[in-house]
């Protein structure tokens, strides 16, 4: 379901420390040498430059979303100018938020038309199924946010509730980048987002991070003038690219401990017990043999924990002056759908048939 430089002396140590299972190598060739440096941005949505009202992240909130767009192409359109002011040569973006616009999230009539946008012809999960060899030199994350636990605004990992684990560390999505474009030699070499965020990636030091706003609680925030945060925007952005040379590749041995930790309203605790499972304080880990592994395990534990979901349902329906009723309705559909299947009378519908639209990322 979207950054800050450190200057923290003990940064360093971090790496060492918190990615002790982590093999990181740094880089030797000077991608800025070659006559093309190409850069893809992943943007969200919740760390944007001037943002403190969560609705504006939420294309179901059609009275505050048109103002997060706007703010987003003015994030993303200053990272851009500093991207090609630094030597890029060439600029995609990709939406990696999902607010459920069934749009890009970025207007192409507000973003800079020198940035492309990427789609394809069949969905795609932007973190994992782009990193083809050879295509980009240097990836960059605007508008991110904290992890989950990290309290910072709207502070999450993917989605509601979900906390990413590899080896026993959590990780950001801003690192779920890094780590996916390792695979195929490219760095992460840019981001921005709250304060909260810049804490949590002390461990990659060599990041160009803008924090544009501070973090009071999960819905809440204190701002930076804008134009201030656009122009560091624009310097640390073309800083990012002269000195993608200087970045360090992230990487992990194989094979790795990956895990997913739930907290409300997502829940794994009905898998304890089930055997096979690996199951301790709403967390599930298992190994796999690769980062994708991981990354494709974790995702499907994902889908296990949002069935934590549905009780913030019942408790809102059941508020309603006919909450009540509306329950045991449903309750009485359920039977009905199970006697009609087991009676031949009900089918599930067939999938619907392929079209010919453009996919772009995120959903």
């Amino acid at each position: 379901m979207s950054i800050r430089q450190l200057a923290l002396a003990g940064a360093a140590c971090l790496v060492a420390a918190g990615l002790a299972a982590t093999a990181v190598a740094t880089r030797t060739d000077a991608r800025t040498s070659k006559a093309a440096v190409r850069v893809l941005v992943y943007h969200d949505m919740e760390g944007l430059a001037g943002q403190d009202d969560w609705k504006t992240y939420l294309f179901s909130h059609p009275e505050k979303y048109p103002e997060g767009q706007k703010m987003l192409a003015a994030d993303l359109n200053a990272v851009i100018d500093g991207l090609f002011a630094g030597g890029a040569t060439r600029v995609d973006v990709v939406d990696a938020h999902g607010s459920g616009n069934p749009e890009p999230d970025v207007r192409r009539d507000l973003l800079d038309p020198r940035a492309k946008q990427v789609f394809r012809d069949k969905p795609f999960d932007p973190y994992v199924d782009l990193t083809e060899p050879n295509t980009y030199d240097a990836v960059v994350a605007v508008a991110m946010h904290a992890k989950t636990g990290s309290k910072g605004f709207a502070s999450h990992t993917i989605t509601l509730g979900m906390d990413m684990q590899i080896n026993g560390r959590s990780i950001t999505e801003s690192e779920i980048v890094g780590y996916s474009w390792g695979r195929v030699g490219v760095p992460i070499i840019f981001v921005s987002g709250d304060d909260r965020l810049q804490n949590d990636l002390q461990v990659l030091p060599w990041i160009e991070f803008v924090v544009t706003k501070k973090a009071t609680s999960a819905s809440t925030a204190e701002l930076r003038p804008v134009d201030e945060v656009h122009a560091e925007m624009r310097e640390k952005a073309a800083r990012a690219v002269r000195n993608i040379g200087k970045a360090t590749i992230m990487t992990l041995a194989t094979p790795m401990r990956a895990g997913l930790h739930a907290v409300p309203p997502a829940s794994l605790a009905f898998m304890q017990g089930i055997p096979g499972i690996n199951y301790a304080n709403e967390t599930v880990t298992f190994t796999a043999p690769d980062f994708r592994a991981a990354y494709d395990g974790v995702i499907a534990l994902v889908g296990a924990a949002r069935t934590g979901y549905p009780q913030v349902l019942a408790e809102t329906v059941r508020k309603q002056p006919d909450g009540q009723k509306v329950m045991a309705d449903y309750s009485d559909a359920l039977f009905v759908r199970w006697m009609d299947f087991e009676s031949g009378r009900w089918q599930p519908p067939a999938p619907a048939p392929r079209t010919s639209k453009t996919y772009f990322g995120d959903r």
